[in-house]
């Protein structure tokens, strides 16, 4: 008999140790990415879908089935991989939500809604050592159809020691999710049951449902397409357009998670302006959940829902980026019970954090500019095909305009971040902090007063920003008799330039004001106006080119510092 060379290629990624030069499916390799060569996960995905059953499991009578959709991305653990999240896998080849996993999510919904029935439904103990079991049976969920086999492959970039400290950029991370998919429970029971009752058991399984259900549902996964479950307050609703995430075959996708990543580091920049480090890190991971340890479980868990969505593709050529246009509602749900006055200081921090994100930035890629397709048309008249899509834009959709909008002008920008401090305070101090005059000094975007500075003007309408045009050329002309001199920010430290981040935020945020409501004088609600409030957000570094342009934003008099220590031109 002869041997079979590398005979180990002959056997799928599937049964491979996760280890060099075998299979490593959450390791991006960034040279087969360059040289167009597939990733270990889309090889691994395509022998695996390649060998499914082409129709789906069905749970037959008499078991009770329900389907429900996930609004963005599921993933269940099957823990066979060292260090490598990846679906359970059942029957016909189908990824698979264990009944086990069911029945911990239902009895835990249960014992939160209808407590007298957790007996009945789940089992109890009966004496010590001894159990009576339930009278219902959970056979787990498979998607209804084949359409999960798409986007399988599911990228993951950890941004937040990058954009708010001072470390290295980390490499992207893979995992295996499915997109969007049709979910179909199954449940049976015991005994005969009523219609009334099945719809109970329904109705406890949905609010399971709420809470999301897999692995990562803090970050967004495994929620359903509605918003049911224990809101810590109604959610925000939003609008907004800007650049796509892409997948590894270059397609693009909304991913819903950056809300909770643009969010989760605005909790850092308030902590570590208000105590070390360490705490600051810490009690984020206490919110928002963690890696820490053997892993934090966060008291928050995030949803979006999506409303509306409209996918395009922007530039051509090598600037070609796929983009959105998206609207939906972002709600934050409770995942443990606290007590009622953490509770109100939580609800109180998290609503001040998502109005922080709207009113100085946005989300997702290139958030820390406006929009050039809205502000700056000018910038793609010629040669639009050899021009990047810069920057992204969101706002409040009416509905809760009086709840959102706490920013009318210049004015209120101080007060509000005043009251986002506070709230922070207030937070950390329910935990047990002390609250000291020390701060994380050595992080790069911090927010302190000597850190960060905040400057506005109001722009009349949307051709109308100063400050955009200013990252693209001189922002001041001098001249010195013998020739002119130019002063600019052009790809500096202040404004950044590829592969290193800038220290300045540029936002146009749609001004609202303020009318007597024509049913009820007393009271003034919120209408859109043509007006923009252009805000710079500013970390200094101390170079020539950042201490220039802040003596030139204090002596041109058009912005007006809003925060921040106040800044003597030098």
């Amino acid at each position: 008999m002869s041997n079979i060379p590398d005979a180990y290629k002959k056997v799928p990624m599937m049964f491979q140790a996760q280890t060099n030069g075998r299979c490593q499916l959450q390791r991006l390799d960034p040279d087969r990415k360059k040289d167009g060569d597939p990733q270990d996960a889309e090889i691994w995905c395509k022998q695996w879908t390649s060998e499914t059953y082409p129709v789906a499991p069905i749970f037959d009578e008499p078991v009770k089935k329900q389907e429900y959709t996930i609004s963005w991305r599921f993933v269940t653990n099957s823990g066979q991989d060292d260090g490598v999240i990846r679906p359970v896998i059942g029957a016909s080849g189908y990824p698979f939500y264990p009944g086990s996993s069911m029945k911990g999510a239902f009895r835990q919904a249960c014992k939160r809604l209808f407590r007298d029935r957790l007996g009945k439904y789940c089992g109890q103990e009966i004496s010590k050592g001894d159990f009576s079991p339930g009278i219902l049976r959970f056979h787990g969920g498979y998607p209804v159809d084949s359409s999960w086999t798409d986007g399988l492959v599911d990228l993951i970039h950890p941004q937040q020691k990058l954009q708010v400290m001072n470390s290295e950029k980390e490499g992207a991370k893979i995992q295996i999710s499915l997109y969007q998919p049709t979910i179909q429970f199954g449940i049976s029971a015991s005994e005969e049951l009523e219609e009334f009752e099945w719809d109970e058991i329904w109705q406890i399984w949905e609010a399971a449902l709420g809470r999301g259900i897999g692995c990562r549902v803090s970050a967004g996964y495994g929620h359903r397409d509605q918003l049911k479950g224990e809101l810590l307050y109604p959610p925000h609703l939003l609008k907004g357009q800007g650049m796509a995430s892409k997948r590894l075959d270059e397609s693009g996708e909304f991913r819903p998670n950056i809300f909770r990543a643009a969010i989760r580091g605005h909790a850092l920049r308030i902590f570590g302006g208000l105590t070390d480090p360490d705490t600051a890190e810490k009690q984020v991971e206490k919110i928002f959940g963690g890696v820490s340890g053997h892993g934090v479980w966060g008291l928050l868990m995030m949803n979006f829902v999506t409303t509306s969505f409209e996918p395009k593709l922007f530039g051509n050529g090598q600037w070609e980026v796929p983009s959105y246009k998206v609207e939906g509602e972002l709600g934050w749900l409770l995942s443990q019970e606290i007590s009622e006055e953490h509770k109100a200081a939580l609800k109180n921090l998290i609503l001040h954090l998502n109005q922080f994100a709207m009113i100085f930035g946005g989300f997702g890629k290139s958030w820390r500019r406006a929009d050039h397709r809205l502000f700056y048309e000018e910038y793609y008249e010629k040669n639009n095909d050899r021009k990047p899509l810069i920057g992204c834009h969101w706002q409040w959709k009416k509905g809760r305009y009086a709840r959102d909008i706490k920013v009318y002008g210049s004015k209120y920008v101080t007060i509000f971040l005043d009251k986002l401090q506070e709230a922070a305070r207030v937070w950390l101090q329910l935990q047990g902090v002390k609250l000291t005059a020390n701060y994380v000094t050595g992080w790069r975007e911090a927010w302190h007063p000597d850190k960060v500075m905040v400057w506005g003007r109001i722009a009349s309408n949307k051709e109308s920003s100063e400050a955009i045009q200013w990252l693209h050329g001189a922002y001041q002309k001098r001249d010195n008799k013998a020739k002119i001199s130019e002063l600019s920010i052009y790809k500096s430290s202040v404004t950044g330039r590829v592969g290193q981040i800038g220290r300045l935020w540029h936002r146009m945020y749609p001004l609202m004001k303020l009318e007597p409501d024509p049913n009820d004088s007393a009271k003034k609600i919120p209408k859109p106006t043509a007006s923009y409030l252009e805000l710079l957000t500013i970390f200094p570094d101390g170079s020539d080119d950042c201490l220039n342009f802040l003596n030139f934003l204090a002596d041109d008099g058009q912005f007006k510092q809003l925060w921040g220590k106040p800044w003597e031109i030098e």
